[in-house]
């Protein structure tokens, strides 16, 4: 009887791991020479897609996360690589609005206020590849945050029938970063469940022109 319980349990714990592995080696696959980390080698795109993530960590310590994708969205426009930037984040309280503090940072790095965008209803990172398509009218886009979330959702985004490529920020260690890095083994076993059930985004609302 102990075999079998121990048997038994195996599967329990391993049939879970290897669907988790599986997920992410597809989703890794996919994004194989579609993603960047040097402005001199990655192709233009007219938008660049930055991901938001609050500025603050819970307690008030800085994120450095955030910091790192205003740092690569300043180094994708700065060398030209991007005409315009589209921020998608969460807003949904008045007291919180990751895409309007992205921006206010961003032209104080030195991107002028026309050349960006708000997508003010990217709760997941499904809304946001969905919306940058089906709102913004987006055929191409090049995504700008960590690597690991640049793979997640360029899959998502050529799913959804958007042409897309990813340029990577600065990643944190995996001593700092433990817990973000294994709840995207999560995040990306989501994303096949969103698939198969076609999931929707929160909230679509007027087509938006990206353009001066």
């Amino acid at each position: 009887m102990k075999k079998k319980h121990l048997k038994i349990l195996g599967l329990l714990i391993g049939i879970p791991l290897l669907l988790i592995a599986a997920c992410s080696f597809i989703i890794s696959s996919a994004a194989k020479g579609k993603i960047f980390s040097q402005t001199n080698k990655i192709p233009k795109n007219k938008v660049g897609l930055v991901l938001g993530t609050s500025k603050k960590l819970i307690g008030g310590l800085p994120n450095p996360y955030y910091a790192y994708r205003i740092e690569a969205a300043l180094k994708l426009y700065q060398a030209n690589k991007v005409d315009f930037i589209l921020v998608s984040g969460d807003n949904s309280t008045t007291y919180y609005n990751e895409p309007q503090t992205f921006k206010n940072d961003l032209v104080k790095g030195g991107i002028p206020r026309d050349r960006i965008f708000l997508d003010y209803a990217g709760f997941r990172t499904l809304d946001s590849m969905v919306r940058a398509k089906e709102v913004f009218g987006l055929d191409r886009v090049t995504v700008i945050s960590q690597q690991f979330h640049n793979e997640r959702a360029i899959y998502l985004a050529e799913k959804k029938g958007l042409e897309a490529i990813g340029f990577n920020a600065e990643d944190i260690s995996m001593k700092h970063g433990l817990k973000v890095q294994l709840r995207e083994y999560l995040a990306r076993v989501k994303v096949f469940i969103d698939l198969l059930f076609n999931t929707e985004p929160k909230f679509y609302g007027e087509r938006v022109k990206i353009e001066c």
